[in-house]
């Protein structure tokens, strides 16, 4: 078939366009029977929550304490570690680890916590904490981009799908919006565009994207898809219109339109006068008016999204500030504990809230907070920490074991501890390290799904099955 030189420019450029717009729209490659489906907003019977904490958090503060009685400024020279908890100028962190009070019917924690981790700690009762992680890295595109997706970056240049897009393309939920990625990098390598997460910067973006324009089509844009299917197939249209342009914008067009019409922007939209609103408000201690960007305004966009049924996966942003090679220790841990705050009252929501499948939500929640590296185990001479490499993360939810911990860091300078992956052991002599993908493996396998793309197993101590 020859080219046909008579197709007008204009023309082209606009198959051009809708090519790539029908390849990167959320909805394009949703069954419009599943959304139809999806249009009563049942809650997906497993959610997932990717929580990052940017800038790389420091371990001493958060999952990997020491004591600061046995690590002392005076052993320094041996051990490498500095907890530093003595430097605070905020009276009300501890000087310690924190070691929650036992709650009932849970026993006690196995599982202390450094002083920034604050209320949290209360939530040891659905928590692992896996310390010891080798990020194989000190830069944070990288670090993130790992810990995002399970496979170690090219360069800086991330590699395969995000692990929400792996969930969502696995599982294809009938959600209408099944993964949203806020503040967060993600990708998608193999899965159709409706496993692309809506990616925002801001609640606000959010609630526009949602919200019904009224703005209608360019009618050039309109005439050309309606003589797209009557018109003569040329070469440049048959390559421009391989993935069936015309019928995937008529249905993506309906799908995007039941979207737009079933008031999803106004879920979002704290600021309204409604008893929900003003719960939610109470609830995370927002304000009356705008913006809802803080810690806590995330943590009630991630709890509206999946109690309400409009979202299967939510990756978060959900604090930053951590990348203080200087200033105080209490800088870093005020940012720290912002977060965890946060992070708290959301699960205090979704273990209040009752599932449609039995149980609470935080019973079908699986919940991954990670940074893309730690800070050194020693202060820099601006009294600050730099770059490590040895990292920890904390998984909560269903589908995983709780009240534990996986792995080690050394006892000097706080390097990757050598484990037996099967049972989290020390073990210096045959052991291995804990990467990133082992964490991601385990992710996907706490919903049985296909873990094959990490290349290694789940940690399976950590799994209910």
């Amino acid at each position: 078939m020859k080219k046909n030189d008579q197709i007008p420019s204009s023309r082209r450029t606009f198959l051009k366009a809708t090519a790539g717009l029908m390849g990167a729209t959320l909805f394009g490659g949703l069954p419009f029977r599943s959304f139809a489906q999806a249009a009563a907003l049942k809650p997906a019977d497993r959610c997932f929550v990717f929580v990052y904490f940017s800038g790389g958090w420091d371990q001493l503060l958060a999952f990997d304490p020491r004591d600061p009685d046995v690590f002392t400024p005076e052993r320094v020279a041996e051990t490498r570690i500095l907890p530093g908890y003595n430097l605070f100028t905020d009276a009300t962190f501890l000087d310690r680890p924190i070691v929650p009070d036992a709650l009932p019917g849970a026993g006690p924690s196995n599982i202390a916590f450094g002083p920034a981790v604050s209320d949290l700690a209360k939530h040891y009762d659905v928590m692992t904490v896996v310390r010891g992680i080798n990020m194989t890295t000190l830069a944070h595109e990288e670090g993130m981009r790992y810990f995002i997706t399970g496979k170690r970056p090219i360069g800086a240049a991330a590699r395969g799908s995000s692990t929400a897009t792996e969930i969502v393309g696995q599982l294809l939920p009938t959600v209408p919006i099944p993964s949203i990625a806020y503040g967060v990098e993600s990708y998608n390598d193999r899965y159709p565009g409706s496993a692309n997460a809506l990616r925002v910067s801001r609640s606000k973006d959010l609630v526009d994207t949602l919200s019904p324009s009224k703005k209608r089509l360019d009618a050039q844009i309109e005439n050309e898809l309606l003589l797209l299917g009557g018109e003569p197939v040329t070469c440049d249209e048959a390559a421009l219109g391989a993935g069936g342009v015309g019928s995937t914008y008529h249905t993506s067009r309906e799908q995007v339109q039941q979207v737009l019409s079933s008031g999803l922007n106004l879920a979002f939209d704290f600021a309204q006068n409604t008893e929900a609103t003003n719960a939610t408000r109470a609830f995370y201690g927002l304000p009356s008016t705008g913006p809802y960007d803080s810690a806590a305004g995330r943590a009630a966009l991630v709890a509206t999204a999946l109690k309400l049924g409009i979202s299967q996966c939510v990756s978060i942003n959900l604090v930053g500030g951590l990348d203080t090679h200087f200033g105080t220790q209490t800088s870093h841990a005020t940012n720290l504990r912002t977060g965890f705050n946060a992070l708290s009252r959301l699960v205090d929501d979704l273990k209040a809230t009752s599932h449609p499948s039995g149980g609470n939500f935080m019973d079908h929640t699986t919940v991954l907070v990670f940074s893309e590296f730690a800070r050194t185990p020693l202060i820099n001479a601006t009294n600050g920490r730099d770059h490590h490499l040895t990292n920890s993360c904390l998984l909560m939810g269903a589908g995983l074991k709780h009240n534990m911990v996986f792995g080690h860091s050394g006892d000097i300078g706080m390097a990757p501890g050598l484990v037996d992956l099967k049972t989290g052991a020390k073990d210096s002599n045959n052991g291995e390290n804990i990467l990133p993908e082992h964490i991601i493996a385990t992710v996907l396998a706490s919903a049985d799904l296909d873990y094959s793309i990490t290349r290694v197993e789940p940690l399976k101590a950590l799994l209910t099955t």
